[in-house]
């Protein structure tokens, strides 16, 4: 028996590189195998010598490069996430229309998109080992229980390998982003590094509009699409956190004014959160909400990274609890890991109603399952009936 359950190798990520470079699956080999804890079992130019590699190891993390010559790496993302959900970081260019581009691949299920910078591959990577195996353990961390187990590929992934349609892919150049450092990821901050816990007294606020807090991550683009897409401009002001890289999230928030009734925007430092108005909370930034009077609006707020993330969902959700008490409605989407668990609870402690999305509509049923099992839930719905909860608060001062 081989993989993280056997015999005290529980703490190997192992990891499955699929590039059309053999420069960078040879560099990231040679730069992976420095750490002591990742472990490079396999490495392939497509996806269909992938699947068959790994159907005699199944790796804990998969590398996977969206632009490939023999097949679309989205394609592939969507196989996995539909027979074996693994947590995938993917490569993306950083080109015109790369925002759509990583929406997608965060929509069908990737941890992570890291894009790469205009530099020489080898010079990268020679830079890049820290922030590359930063990535690995944080989608590896990200959800305990989705990483898969040792052994060959179960009998539904017959049906994955004859659903995969190879295509011509134009290449293009490839860029990186730099993620977090590798210590930001090892030290677990709380919400305690960005703001002081809720008091008593949060929880005794003067009525005023409802405020709707929405947390997401793996699955989420995708869900948030179909539940802004049905909003109108007589919502309740709503803001956002969904976990995707930094320079993306603006194109993101587009994407989905495109599709909602509401206003959609990347939301600014002071912006005002106001009924039909959507605020997107933007990459490498946690969104904290404040109150003046009546009025409520945010801050873009710089910091570690809490929960492993930032945008962090438990930082929004505790600063719901503080600047709105009982006005505040908190809901809780797909996603890998815990984050936004401890800050629904606070919601929950002062006062707000709370929601999770289900197990059978969530992509991954990580986020919603520990915020129900921590206790600040109140309620527990399919996907498609969000949008309806979150219109009912529309105008009303209470609920």
């Amino acid at each position: 028996m081989s993989g993280p359950s056997a015999s005290g190798a529980a703490s190997i990520i192992r990891v499955m590189v699929i590039d059309d470079s053999s420069v960078v699956r040879q560099l990231v080999q040679q730069l992976l195998a420095q750490t002591d804890d990742i472990r490079v079992i396999g490495t392939a130019p497509d996806p269909v010598f992938a699947l068959r590699k790994m159907q005699q190891e199944w790796p804990d993390v998969i590398l996977l490069d969206i632009e490939m010559p023999r097949m679309d790496g989205i394609t592939f993302l969507r196989q996995i996430m539909a027979t074996r959900p693994t947590p995938v970081i993917m490569c993306s260019a950083r080109a015109t229309g790369a925002g759509d581009i990583t929406a997608e691949a965060l929509a069908a299920g990737a941890v992570s998109v890291i894009a790469r910078p205009q530099l020489g591959v080898r010079d990268f990577l020679r830079e890049a080992v820290v922030e590359l195996a930063s990535a690995i353990r944080a989608a590896a961390l990200a959800g305990p229980g989705t990483r898969a187990a040792a052994g060959a590929l179960p009998g539904s992934t017959g049906a994955m390998a004859s659903a995969l349609r190879l295509r011509p892919v134009k290449a293009t150049s490839r860029e990186i982003l730099h993620d977090e450092g590798w210590s930001a990821v090892l030290q677990r901050h709380s919400a305690d590094a960005i703001l002081a816990a809720p008091g008593r007294e949060d929880g005794y606020r003067p009525p005023t509009a409802r405020i709707v807090a929405i947390g997401a991550s793996t699955g989420g683009p995708q869900a948030l699409e179909r539940v802004l897409g049905c909003l109108d401009h007589r919502c309740p002001g709503v803001v956002v956190v969904q976990h995707m890289p930094q320079r993306f999230t603006r194109s993101f928030a587009d994407r989905l004014h495109r599709i909602s009734g509401a206003e959609v925007k990347e939301a600014e430092h002071h912006d005002l959160v106001l009924p039909g108005r959507v605020l997107i909370a933007p990459g490498g930034r946690h969104l904290v909400v404040r109150r003046d009077g009546l009025q409520y609006y945010v801050e873009t707020l710089d910091g570690p990274l809490v929960s492993r993330h930032k945008p962090s969902v438990d930082v929004l959700f505790r600063s719901l609890a503080k600047a709105a008490g009982s006005n505040a409605v908190g809901i809780i989407m797909t996603g890998m890991g815990d984050d936004g668990a401890r800050g629904m609870r606070e919601m929950a402690d002062c006062g707000a109603a709370t929601y999770a999305q289900d197990e059978a509509s969530s992509v991954v049923f990580g986020m919603p399952k520990e915020a129900i099992h921590m206790g600040g839930v109140r309620d527990v719905l399919p996907l498609d009936h969000i949008s309806a909860v979150i219109e009912q608060y529309a105008s009303r001062e209470s609920q």
